[in-house]
């Protein structure tokens, strides 16, 4: 009987240990991840709205991310991507405006949070003749 008690204790504890531990463990999900994505720069406010993309949405993206709007990239997978600015340097990120709307190669630094991942933008090279 002792030993049973001694068991639940412990697992009971576990349980606690785990359960405090969670959030703090989540905090820092993945930082200081190199990748290069591949895909479309994004107006967020568009393309959350009404999914606005593609080439026949380049003018109005352009527009938006030049005036503040979000930016984001839909990778060639479906995912989509916040881009956002080095504290550093952030003339990458401001160079990839010019490419709203356009296929696109990001490489930077990946980084999730919260069920958000986003790519710090390091370097941006447009990958297709669609631009306007």
């Amino acid at each position: 009987m002792k030993l049973q008690r001694i068991t639940m204790m412990t697992g009971l504890f576990l349980v606690m240990a785990v359960s405090l531990a969670g959030p703090v463990l989540a905090q820092h999900e993945g930082h200081d991840e190199s990748v290069t994505v591949r895909g479309e720069i994004l107006d967020l406010a568009c393309y959350l709205a009404h999914e606005a993309k593609g080439p026949d949405h380049i003018s109005c993206a352009k527009r938006c991310v030049k005036g503040g709007q979000p930016m984001g990239l839909l990778a060639e997978d479906g995912t989509v991507f916040l881009l956002y600015a080095s504290h550093d340097d952030g003339s990458a990120y401001d160079a990839a405006k010019e490419f709203a709307g356009m296929q696109v190669a990001v490489t930077g630094m990946k980084a999730q949070q919260n069920g958000m991942t986003g790519i710090e933008v390091h370097e941006v090279k447009k990958i297709s003749g669609d631009g306007k």
